[in-house]
């Protein structure tokens, strides 16, 4: 490689801490896609068998779960 190569910071388009219900959000979708699968519908499905609320403290959505993933990429 040359000295041109852009360097990758780690976390570099991070703009904060995940705060706690990131962190549990994202361990929790990593355990659903594991044994569950990548389709929405199995997404939002398994968020809610393991009664990992949306943020309004209600049941997931397909339509809330879309919601919130733009929300926290934006």
């Amino acid at each position: 490689m040359t000295d041109t190569w852009p360097y990758l910071e780690i976390h570099q388009s991070r703009t904060h801490e995940p705060s706690p219900y990131e962190y549990k959000l994202a361990a929790t979708l990593e355990e659903v896609y594991t044994t569950e699968g990548h389709e929405l519908a199995d997404v939002v499905q398994g968020l809610n068998a393991r009664k990992v609320h949306a943020p309004d403290g209600e049941q997931w959505t397909e339509q809330s779960f879309v919601a919130e993933m733009h929300r926290l990429g934006a």
